[in-house]
């Protein structure tokens, strides 16, 4: 049987340097005897902390830039929200068509499509910087020095909360470059964190050796790793045998691509020494608590938000559900709690 492994967020974390979001955290009120304690330390490390007031937060790509969605729903109830990938300059993305449905999932080929980090800083953050809830950036670059130069002109900003670092898109052309190799995953990872003392978390790859790359990026200085980005897929309109997407492939996302990616959490997390964020096929509560008993801290909401962009808020509501009704009063204590059963079942317990 594997010995014990204290996780992150079940030990004492030394206080961290204060900011307004663990500020909003300690101070929301909560009824203690009938909700379970949501509260997540996503980094502790660098200028600024990261504490979310719940485990649930949007992904990227799939809910915009928040601002969008903030008229429709209760945008300040999730745990944080994930930018649209943010490059150095406007994009345009990719030719039409885009997405294509799959039976339980979707292919897209967006792109990286987004406005671009002079448009960011000047007409959304400063939105976010009257949020309660944190916003995290997306940054994605075709070389290290614009990594680096993303971080750099990011830190400070008032709005923005964390920088994720996008390694591992699979539909832009070498999307997948630093995020397949460790050693580049490493450089790009060290270059963000000289360039910023803001939270960096990275989202690996599922088309790769993810526990690898999670091994390079965490001693690289990432705060935290998400897990993971979408998988390699095609399709073909048999019609006209053409590859429906311009491009032929794209990734592949929503519940089919769930079991993979879970297993994927559970692996990493075996030789994680920082917070992971699941990300993939998340709808319900169930999905996000299967998630965290394999090893996941947080969880983000994709694929679903397309569906019904409440689906984040009916993952919160649900897992807050699922935890009551089973007595947990805090969720750190069940993170990776699943480990151990497999030698459990084999010991014959």
């Amino acid at each position: 049987m594997l010995p014990r492994r204290e996780h992150p967020l079940s030990t004492p974390v030394a206080p961290a340097p204060a900011s307004r979001y663990t500020e909003a955290m300690t101070t929301t009120p909560r009824d203690a005897a009938t909700t379970p304690d949501l509260t997540v330390q996503i980094a502790a490390t660098g200028k600024q902390s990261l504490a979310l007031r719940n485990p649930v937060m949007t992904a990227s790509g799939t809910f915009a830039n928040a601002v969008e969605f903030a008229h429709a729903i209760d945008v300040q109830r999730l745990g944080a929200v994930v930018s649209k990938a943010c490059a150095l300059q406007p994009r345009g993305g990719n030719p039409t068509p885009r997405t294509v449905e799959t039976p339980a999932g979707m292919l897209n080929s967006i792109g990286l499509q987004g406005i671009g980090i002079d448009a960011l800083l000047r007409d959304v953050a400063p939105v976010w910087a009257t949020w309660r809830v944190p916003a995290i950036v997306n940054i994605v670059g075709e070389r290290i020095d614009e990594y680096a130069e993303l971080a750099r002109r990011c830190d400070g900003v008032p709005g923005i909360a964390a920088i994720e670092v996008n390694i591992s898109c699979p539909n832009v052309e070498n999307g997948l470059e630093f995020g397949s190799s460790p050693h580049l995953a490493a450089q790009v990872t060290q270059a963000v964190r000289h360039n910023c003392g803001l939270p960096v978390i990275v989202k690996l790859t599922p088309n790769a050796d993810a526990v690898a790359v999670a091994r390079a990026v965490q001693d690289a200085g990432a705060d935290a790793l998400c897990v993971a980005n979408t998988l390699l897929g095609m399709a073909i309109d048999v019609r006209t045998r053409h590859l429906v997407l311009p491009r032929g492939s794209g990734g592949l996302s929503g519940p089919a691509v769930k079991p993979i990616i879970l297993r994927l959490v559970w692996e990493v997390y075996r030789v994680a020494a920082v917070p992971i964020i699941a990300s993939g096929g998340i709808a319900r509560g169930v999905d996000a608590l299967e998630y965290i008993l394999a090893g996941a801290s947080a969880v983000q909401v994709g694929t679903a938000s397309f569906r019904d962009p409440n689906a984040a808020l009916t993952v919160l509501d649900e897992l807050t559900e699922l935890l009551a009704a089973q007595g947990v009063t805090r969720l750190s204590e069940i993170v990776g709690a699943a480990h151990g059963t497999i030698e459990a079942h084999q010991d014959g317990v």
